[in-house]
This record gives C-alpha cells, structure tokens and sequence, in this order.
C-alpha cells in the first residue's frame, strides 16, 4: 500500500499502471490519464481530480470520501461497488461505465452524464443532480427526497415506486414522467396535476 499526501500532479499520464491499495490524501490532479489503471479499493479523501481521464479505469471498490471529479471521463470504466461519499461530480460523464453497486452518499453530481445507469433502490436523499441526464436510467425504488432534480433529463427513466417528496422538481416535463407507485408530496402532486391541464384549487 501506498499514499500520497498534498502532492499536485499536472499532465501525468497513469495509463495502464498498477495504483491499487493506495490513499490519496488532499492531493490535486490536473489533466492528468487515467486510462486503463488498476485502482481497485484505492482510497481518496479531500482530493481534486480536475478534467481528468478514468476511461476503462478499473475502481471498483474504491472509496471517495469529499474529493471532487470535475469535468472527468469514466467512459466504460468500473465503479462495481465504489463508494462516493458527499464528492462533487460536477460535469463528469460516466458513459458505458459500469456502475452495479454503487453508493451515491450526498454531494454534487450537477451536469453529469448518468444515462442508462442503474439505481433502482439506492439511498440518493439530498444528492444535487441539477441537470443532469438520467435518461434511460433506472432509479425504481429510489430515495430521492430532498433532492435538486431542477431540470434534470429523464427520458425513459424507469420512476416506478421512487420517493421524490421534497425534491425540486422546476424545469422538468413532467407530462413525460412515468409516475406510477412515486411517492410526492403536496406540492409536487399539484404541480403534476396542473401540467396535465388540471385546475387546482
């Protein structure tokens, strides 16, 4: 096992190395590649990973305590299992990676790419997902309470029996949302009903 502490890499490339165990503590990457590494069960606390590269990364089982992705690529990498605890994802995409397992805990994933994802189930409460793409994604049985879903993309999403009370819900179609089994509260009930023409008094 390995760590590394304050240090700032820019432009390193990591392609295809070896980097699993290791800890990450308050370290800065900055365009730096990732691609093809080994960084199962890797550990990173209060890091910054800033237009980084992570396609076909392996991550499984890696934990993200506060660290941040800004604008990364996880294009068919693999996050089975990893844990990404109040982390900001700002802008990252997540095209193809695979993501079975995965525990979203709090933080920022605005801007991201999350299409056919699976989260059916999780505990997603308080996540900020401002427009976001969740299309074709499974979020069935999900907790979503709390969550700032403004504007969020979700074309074919499977909502079925998802939690969204006390989710801000302002710019979505929601005349294209499969609500069946979702649990909303007042307001948003009303919000529902009046996109489809309802009048509520």
């Amino acid at each position: 096992m390995y760590q590394y502490k304050d240090r700032e890499f820019v432009d390193v490339h990591f392609d295809g190395r070896d980097l699993r165990y290791g800890e990450l503590l308050s370290c800065i990457f900055k365009n730096c590649t990732f691609m093809n590494t080994s960084m199962e069960e890797i550990d990173t606390s209060y890091c910054r990973f800033i237009e980084c590269d992570f396609k076909g990364a392996a991550l499984n089982a890696s934990i993200h305590t506060e660290s941040a992705f800004e604008n990364c690529k996880f294009n068919g990498a693999n996050l089975f299992v990893a844990k990404f605890i109040s982390c900001k994802m700002t802008g990252s995409d997540f095209s193809g990676a695979q993501m079975d397992g995965i525990t979203l805990s709090e933080g920022d994933w605005s801007y991201t790419n999350l299409r056919h994802t699976k989260l059916g189930k999780q505990d997603l409460r308080r996540i900020r997902f401002f427009e976001a793409d969740l299309s074709d994604s499974d979020l069935a049985k999900a907790d979503l309470r709390d969550c700032d879903l403004t504007r969020v993309t979700f074309s074919r999403t499977k909502l079925q029996g998802a939690d969204l009370r006390g989710a801000t819900l302002d710019g979505i179609d929601l005349k294209s949302l499969d609500v069946k089994g979702v649990r909303m509260d007042m307001e948003q009930a009303v919000l529902f009903l009046r996109s489809h023409g309802a009048k509520v008094d």
